[in-house]
């Protein structure tokens, strides 16, 4: 290095550039400048590589998004650390006005106006003037107005920001099965972010087909968990529950269900990139139908029916980001992507032996249920006291019941002895070689010690690779959503010993962790690395948190020919055979 660099990750960048979008906002600056800077800070969040990284090759501008001027601040702050316009614009404008933007229905014009009528520059000091009354005699503002804020705030309050996507899920099913047995309803889908099985959710979009949206809007806004009716209506209705999670519910008549919602499942990039196809085709898309220049409307009761009239295949919703599906569709490039009946064999899961809650013949059974092939047994080691890992004396016994159960089970089930395996503070691994090596299939962790620096934590995960007995890398950043980030690694760094010494990197199907993410999960497939998608079982009703991985494996592109644990037995069992362990 020639020069001195200074580190900020891809989400760091997007923070910043988000943060002055909405300065600029707030400030009353032009919106394509507004635009630009947030373009620029979601492209970021969804690139597969470090921006640091492209940056060293002088590639900047070959990220989607980031054109010149955003290149030059990139570069700013990669080479000193800090960003001269951003601190010039925050002296401008104080930075606590973006907590203001937090409450529903504050934009930045009301921000403004609270900054500059009462000196209002933070959360705090805003829910202090709304308890004083201060707000309604502003301009355009009044009593319900700031009632309004006042519920806002209590509901930041209560909320603890996005929602991981198995909380969301199960509240969604739980209003499912209320809403979907409301008379008349034909059909009832998720949408949003949700139905896209992003990691986290915002808000709860739900979908009914009903002809007559009365009954279903008036049990919706009643739920017995509803604390706020945000808004009602006969298309859309919005509320608040006890646990903070906010939910809008769209009706629409069955025979226009296909485009709302194609509408409201988004992206609104994805969208973008269909209304652009529709103008090519002579229509206009909306959420309603596709209309024709002479006024007549298509009609679509399907998805696949709005997709086909635009002249491409039904795109899955897991794709729509706009990363490339629509050109795909054009091109009929489209692949196969990997669904849940592909996967066969589950490498990730713990017994009674360490921290899970059944024995090794329970858990055969519970696979067995679910249609597996192979289950791979891989108890904690020692090292992570908390999970009550196994001794090296521990092993030999282990391998004993694993040998019984096996007898009883005859080919209904090929089970492997494994270990998850601890990625010690020093980089050296919790078990001997001379131990892992008398194991079927071993997964090395990191669950400890995430916070240390960008090069120790990443070398760690690399010594884990590179030494031979080690064939999967499990949850391999460590987050824990919504609330504890993954450790700093440099994953072009753990990509390239990924596909040097053919380690698998895992996708961790519990929606606490779905880690790899998608995007690099992408990237890494891109790669040629092969992917396994494991439950991290330690019950039986773990097991059943496949389809989450299986989700996130396919917003990241991936085939089934990606994924190992999507192999036939003889494909699978020659990759582990590459080291000579098992027959």
């Amino acid at each position: 290095m020639t020069q001195a660099e200074y580190h900020f990750t891809n989400n760091q960048l997007a923070d910043i550039f988000d943060n002055i979008g909405s300065l600029l906002e707030i400030k009353g600056e032009v919106i394509y400048k507004i635009l630009a800077y947030r373009k620029a800070a979601e492209s970021l969040r969804t690139f597969g590589r470090e921006a640091q990284d492209v940056w060293r090759e002088g590639k900047l501008m070959g990220i989607p998004g980031v054109g010149k001027a955003i290149a030059e601040k990139i570069d700013e702050l990669f080479t000193t650390g800090k960003l001269e316009f951003y601190e010039k614009l925050v002296h401008e404008v104080p930075i606590g006005l973006l907590e203001l933007l937090q409450v529903s229905d504050l934009g930045p014009k009301k921000a403004a106006l609270f900054w500059n009528q009462l000196g209002i520059t933070n959360l705090v000091e805003l829910e202090q003037a709304a308890n004083a009354k201060k707000l309604q005699s502003l301009p355009g503002m009044g009593e319900k107005s700031e009632a309004k804020i006042i519920a806002g705030i209590q509901a930041i309050h209560r909320r603890s920001g996005r929602i991981p996507l198995g909380k969301a899920w199960l509240f969604y099913n739980e209003l499912a099965k209320i809403l979907g047995n409301v008379p008349g309803v034909v059909r009832l889908e998720p949408a949003g972010s949700l139905r896209r099985m992003r990691s986290t959710v915002g808000d709860l979009d739900i979908l009914a087909a009903v002809s007559d949206s009365e009954a279903i809007m008036e049990e919706f806004i009643h739920h017995p968990q509803v604390i706020r009716v945000i808004g009602q209506g006969q298309t859309k209705s919005s509320v608040e529950f006890d646990n903070g999670v906010r939910a809008q519910l769209w009706a629409h008549p069955p025979e226009r269900f296909g485009t709302a919602l194609q509408y409201a499942t988004g992206s609104k990039d994805h969208n973008v990139r269909l209304r652009e196809l529709a103008l090519k085709h002579g229509l206009s898309l909306s959420e309603h139908a596709l209309a024709r220049t002479d006024g007549s409307e298509i009609l679509c009761k399907t998805e696949e029916e709005v997709y086909t009239a635009l002249g491409i295949p039904w795109i899955p919703p897991e794709l729509r980001e706009d990363r490339g599906e629509v050109q795909a569709a054009l091109s009929s490039s489209l692949p196969t992507f990997v669904k849940l009946d592909d996967i066969c064999m589950e490498l990730h899961c713990h017994s009674t032996w360490s921290d899970g809650r059944l024995t090794i013949y329970e858990m055969a059974e519970a696979a067995i249920k679910r249609g597996l092939k192979i289950l791979a047994i891989t108890d904690h080691s020692g090292g992570l006291g908390v999970a009550g890992g196994l001794k090296i004396d521990d092993l030999q016994a282990q391998r004993t019941e694993i040998d019984n159960v096996q007898a009883q089970l005859g080919s209904r089930l090929k089970l492997l002895q494994g270990s998850e395996v601890e990625i010690l503070a020093d980089g050296s691994l919790d078990f001997p070689d001379e131990v892992l090596q008398k194991l079927d299939i071993v997964i090395a962790s990191l669950h400890s010690s995430l916070r240390q620096p960008r090069e120790k934590v990443t070398q760690r995960l690399v010594n884990a690779i590179q030494n031979p007995h080690v064939d999967i890398i499990g949850h391999p950043t460590g987050r824990i959503l919504p609330d504890r980030e993954g450790a700093d690694l440099d994953m072009d760094a753990v990509f390239q010993a990924a596909a040097n010494n053919s380690v698998s990197l895992e996708i961790n199907a519990n929606p606490a962790r779905l880690d790899l993410d998608d995007v690099y999960a992408r990237r890494a497939a891109e790669m040629q690395i092969p992917i396994c998608i494991n439950t991290d079982a330690h019950s039986e009703s773990d097991l059943d948190l496949l389809h989450f991985g299986v989700s996130t494996a396919r917003r990241g592109w991936l085939t089934p020919d990606m994924v190992m644990n999507a192999w036939a037995g003889e494909r699978f069992s020659n990759w582990l055979n590459r080291k000579g362990i098992i027959e």
